[in-house]
């Protein structure tokens, strides 16, 4: 389930791949993964074209160039590396806030976007903590994934629990800290970027999540003039890959929805 995908490099050195034919959806994962992370959502996916990514600095894409300091310059350094623009965009935690920023943004084509496990209006205790983790790991000779993997997946070993730890532990350290620290000094989704997302979207968390919280994706959906959100029960911080099914069917609904209001128009 978890093994690496075949993929091509773009022009600026980001890890593409790309399956299936439909309304193309694109996949962006969060800090420490990669493209494999999604495997699990997109064996549910057949009925659309698949564009999955690696983030620089992850994975098989280049590093992270040192001018990549926030969001923003994160989603136009892959708007720059794609060919084309998705109809749908997805994203877990940083890929999420990516997902969001690009949608608010660059409207050409895009028709729905889905936040999977986004933080909003965080409060400064709990970014400062954040940015506290990030210059620990930035100071550290090597990854040690197990505090992290404990927040992620609990005590419990799993298929899932041991991906992760693979891939943390494959990182590139200095790239790995870049990433964490633009993740870490973000307050999560825009509010007044929300307010003008004209196009649905939809906010998506787990119940067990203790930092992109429930009480975040609601709050999120109320202020995006067509959002809706859905809590999975269970679920915590790793739910695109521990509950994959489930996500991809609300997903799938979501689409549907979309393209029949497309046709309406």
């Amino acid at each position: 389930m978890w093994t690496t995908q075949p993929a091509y490099s773009s022009h600026n050195g980001l890890a593409v791949a790309r399956s299936g034919q439909g309304p193309t959806i694109l996949l962006i994962h969060g800090v420490g993964l990669r493209m494999e992370s999604w495997n699990g959502l997109k064996s549910h996916l057949s009925n659309f074209e698949v564009i999955c990514i690696d983030l620089p600095g992850h994975g098989k894409s280049d590093d992270m160039g040192c001018h990549i300091t926030d969001v923003s310059k994160l989603t136009a350094y892959l708007k720059e590396a794609l060919e084309t623009f998705p109809h749908y965009m997805i994203g877990h935690s940083l890929g999420a806030l990516v997902a969001l920023d690009w949608a608010c943004k660059y409207k050409e084509g895009l028709k729905g976007v889905i936040a999977l496990n986004a933080i909003f209006e965080r409060t400064e205790e709990a970014r400062l903590a954040v940015i506290k983790r990030a210059e620990i790991l930035a100071s550290e000779a090597q990854i040690d994934p197990a505090i992290t993997l404990e927040r992620w997946f609990g005590t419990n070993d799993t298929p899932e629990r041991q991906a992760c730890e693979t891939w943390l532990c494959e990182n590139r350290i200095e790239q790995y800290a870049q990433a964490y620290g633009i993740f870490a000094r973000s307050f999560g989704a825009d509010r007044k970027g929300l307010k003008n997302l004209h196009i649905p979207s939809f906010f998506l968390t787990g119940s067990l999540e203790p930092n992109s919280t429930p009480e975040m994706s609601h709050k999120m959906a109320k202020l995006a003039p067509h959002g809706q959100s859905y809590i999975i029960e269970g679920a915590a911080h790793m739910a695109p890959m521990t509950h994959a099914a489930q996500i991809a069917d609300n997903i799938t609904r979501f689409i549907r929805n979309c393209e029949n209001r497309h046709k309406g128009n």
